[in-house]
Formats: structure tokens, C-alpha cells, sequence
């Protein structure tokens, strides 16, 4: 922390401009060294300035640099960003010469991390930066920048500020236990605030867990027998064409895959090969290999024909995924229909056809429904934001309902009172007000450099 990094905070590569930044307190010292036009060490803070890099007169590159004073910077320790002409030649060479001059490479996340060690940021927050950097679609991205702006601090700060009122009605119980209506009023305020806070937690909990797996992508399955329209409903859906589609049977004999996003949620769908009895050794394994998908998807959409009467493999397919999250897509909707819907009670059921621009907006709609998709897409958007903070989440909540059983079978306060503090301790962890180095240098190490 007494020394000063830099890093290429910018993509490597052919560009207009590369950011090279300084953070540490010789960085202005260091950045001045190299530079050719104002006096850094005097320039006042929060100001860019036009001139050259040099190294000992021999000119590098035109550049602009900014310089930014302590406190008031991303790391609270005086910053200089370097933006230089973009492309690999030119910002190694400004950032070896800023390494030549004193400045250390900083390491994964170090710039993020002095800005949680010095406040400027909490755990979650410096978590949300990253959540920022690899959102993929709008929700992610708002979700991490309420993250960054402090409003899961809050609430883990409000769930503290609760437990702290109740530990402190314990310690006056236990300092003054002749008092026994302090006893009484302290059991009924114990037993409201734990209930209330289980309710609160768990709530929470079960968002972010939710938003957490249709954040990493819903794993769709699409399979059904040979030419019922499986690869023209991948290909409706990401719209282009991305499987072979032909009247042969058997054309698909690989899983192809592809992805889209509805309502900010990404589905990844595999389109299989056509379930049906084969002598074609590849086939045969194709048609294994999506038969064993089906027991690892989210979601599967069982594509029938609705032009045919239902065969003895459509009857096997929707056995095989009757206790499955499953919709039962009958498709080319837009010709004669013979299949029987009523055999098909209590599944879910869509009519598609890929011949008309609306001909998938009814399976759209049923996969929103099917995943809440509307709620999550409107709530506050205020979650924990990954499997650490969950799982310490979990821990709290496990210590918060220990203390209430505890509570409800008369075991004396201060008992009641060890898990009330280790809940304390874990909604600690998440905000890092308390933090082991091991878990401070494992989440930085995941960071990108520069950052």
C-alpha cells in the first residue's frame, strides 16, 4: 500500500486512445518524470494537460494526462491516468517506461482493492465493479450500479442496526437480571424482530438466488422427432439461421446451439437431433446424446407437429418430461390441425408456426411466465449480487432462526444471544466491515488488471 501501480486500464490492442493509470503517492512524482509540458507536481488537482511521454529525451508518444489528488480519487491515493495513442507498441512502451521509473505492475484488481482498503468502497461495492464490467443486459447492469451506489449497504447496514438494538436489550437483561419485566419486554421484542428479519432475509435471499440462475442463462432444450420444425424454431428465435433446415429426415444429427434474451434474461438453447429409431451411427449417438440433455436443462420445449396425430415417440417424449419445467410447443399452427389437445391436459401448451412474424410470440410470452421473467424485470432491482454474499446470507439467516428456536424453548438470553451476534458477524462479511485477507485476495484475484 506504500508503493505506487500502474496498470493498462483500457483493452490491449489497435485503438484510438490506451489509458495508463498511477495510483499510490509518488504517482504524480513518477508521471512528471516522463513528461514533457506542464509541471505535474504543481498542476492542481482534477486537471488534464497536453505533452509528451519521453524516456531520458527520447520522445514516446503525444499524450494527454490527468492528474487527480488524494482524497478525492477512485483509490483515495493521488491517481494519474496517461492517455496515450491506442495499439500494443505504444502502450507497453508508455507503461514500461512508467514501470522504469519507479511505478510497480499492479495486479489483478489492486487499484479496486486500495479503494476498499483506504473506504472508498465497501466489499459489495467493489464486487458491483465488477458486476458492472461483465453485465450482459440491462438489468445486470442496473442491479451492479445500484450495488456501486451503496444500496445493498444500506439494507445489510439496516438488517446490523436491527441486531445491535437487540443485543443491546440482551446486555441490559444480563447486566440486570433482578429486573424481570426488562426480561419480558426484551423476550417479545426479541421474538417480533427475529420473526421479521427471517421474513426480510429469506425473501431477499430467495430473489438473488433467482436472479442469480436466470442471470447465468435458462439452459433450453429443444427436441422432438425428425421434421416437426425443431431447427426452424432455433432459428425464429435468434433470427438468423443458424441450423440446416431441410424436409430429410435426420439433418440435424449434432446438438446446435445458440442464445437470445427475453426481457433481459438470456436463454441458452440447444436445438437436438431428431428422436427417432435409427441404423446411422452418428445419428444413433445424436439422438442419445439429446435424450440425456433432458435430465440437465431448465427448461424444455417438446416440439410436436400439429399437422399429425400424435406417434409412439411423441407419447415417450412427453413422458420422459412430464415431471420437467416443460412446454409443449405445437407447431406449423398456420396448416390443417389433427393432433389431439385434449390427450395433452395439464401441460403447459403453445400453438407456434415460423411462417408468420408473430408466429413464436405466444411461446415468448409463456416462457416469461413460466420464469417470472416480468417480476424479476420489475422489482427493485436490489439483490445480493453473487454466491459469496448469498451464501453468508444463508449462514445469518440459519444463526437468526437458531436464536429464535432458542427463544421459543426459554434457553436463557445470553445463549440466545451468541447467534444473534454471529448473524451480526455474517451480514458483516458481505459489506466487509469484517473480512479474513484470504477472502479479501481470492474475490481481488478474479478482477481484471487495470481496474
Amino acid at each position: 500500500m506504500n508503493d505506487t501501480i500502474a496498470a493498462v486500464a483500457t483493452a490491449v490492442g489497435v485503438g484510438a486512445i490506451s489509458i495508463i493509470r498511477l495510483s499510490g503517492k509518488d504517482s504524480i512524482k513518477i508521471a512528471n518524470e516522463i513528461f514533457t509540458g506542464k509541471d505535474l507536481e504543481k498542476a492542481p488537482t482534477h486537471t488534464i494537460h497536453y505533452g509528451h511521454i519521453v524516456d531520458y529525451e527520447t520522445p514516446i508518444d503525444e499524450v494527454l494526462v490527468t492528474v487527480m489528488r488524494a482524497p478525492r480519487t477512485y483509490t483515495k491515493e493521488n491517481v494519474v491516468e496517461i492517455n496515450c495513442h491506442g495499439g500494443i507498441n505504444t502502450t507497453n512502451k508508455v507503461l514500461e517506461t512508467v514501470l522504469n521509473h519507479g511505478a510497480r505492475l499492479a495486479e489483478p484488481g489492486e487499484f479496486t482493492k486500495r479503494a476498499f482498503l483506504n473506504g472508498r468502497l465497501d466489499l459489495s461495492q467493489s464486487e458491483a465493479v465488477m458486476d458492472i464490467i461483465a453485465s450482459q443486459n440491462n438489468d445486470d447492469r442496473i442491479c451492479a450500479l445500484k450495488s456501486l451506489e451503496g444500496r445493498t449497504t444500506k439494507i445489510i447496514k439496516a438488517y446490523r442496526n436491527e441486531l445491535n438494538d437487540l443485543i443491546s436489550h440482551i446486555e441490559v437483561n444480563i447486566d440486570y437480571p433482578e429486573y424481570q419485566d426488562i426480561e419480558i419486554i426484551t423476550k417479545e421484542k426479541i421474538s417480533q424482530k427475529l420473526t421479521n428479519q427471517i421474513k426480510e432475509l429469506n425473501e431477499i435471499i430467495e430473489q438473488s438466488e433467482e436472479r442469480q440462475s436466470l442471470k447465468a442463462g435458462i439452459k433450453t432444450l429443444i427436441i422432438g422427432r425428425p421434421n416437426v420444425g425443431k431447427s426452424s424454431i432455433l432459428n425464429s428465435l435468434l433470427e438468423y439461421d443458424k441450423a440446416i433446415v431441410t424436409n430429410i429426415e435426420g439433418t440435424t444429427r449434432d446438438l446446435v446451439e445458440g442464445n437470445i434474451n427475453i426481457k433481459g434474461i438470456p436463454l441458452n438453447i440447444i436445438d437436438t437431433a431428431g428422436i427417432r429409431q435409427t441404423k446411422d451411427l452418428i445419428e444413433q449417438i445424436g439422438v442419445q446424446k439429446s435424450l440425456d440433455l433432458i435430465s440437465q436443462a431448465d427448461l424444455i420445449l417438446v416440439i410436436l407437429n400439429g399437422n399429425e396425430q400424435l406417434s409412439a415417440i411423441d407419447q415417450e417424449l412427453l413422458e420422459k418430461t412430464l415431471h420437467k419445467t416443460s412446454i409443449v410447443v405445437i407447431n406449423k399452427s398456420d396448416l390443417k390441425q389433427h393432433i389431439n389437445i385434449e390427450s395433452l391436459k395439464d401441460r403447459n401448451i403453445v400453438k407456434t408456426n415460423t411462417k408468420t412474424p408473430a408466429g413464436l410470440k405466444d411461446l415468448k410470452e409463456k416462457i416469461c411466465e413460466l420464469f417470472n421473467m416480468d417480476k424479476i424485470s420489475t422489482l427493485n432491482l436490489t439483490y445480493l449480487s453473487n454466491a459469496r454474499q448469498i451464501s453468508i446470507a444463508k449462514q445469518a439467516l440459519d444463526s437468526l432462526k437458531q436464536a429464535l428456536n432458542s427463544l421459543k424453548n426459554n434457553l436463557p438470553v445470553d445463549i440466545i444471544q451468541i447467534d444473534i451476534l454471529d448473524a451480526f458477524n455474517k451480514l458483516g462479511e458481505i459489506i466487509g466491515i469484517t473480512y479474513s485477507e484470504e477472502v479479501i485476495d481470492n474475490l481481488f484475484r478474479n478482477f481484471c488488471v487495470g481496474k
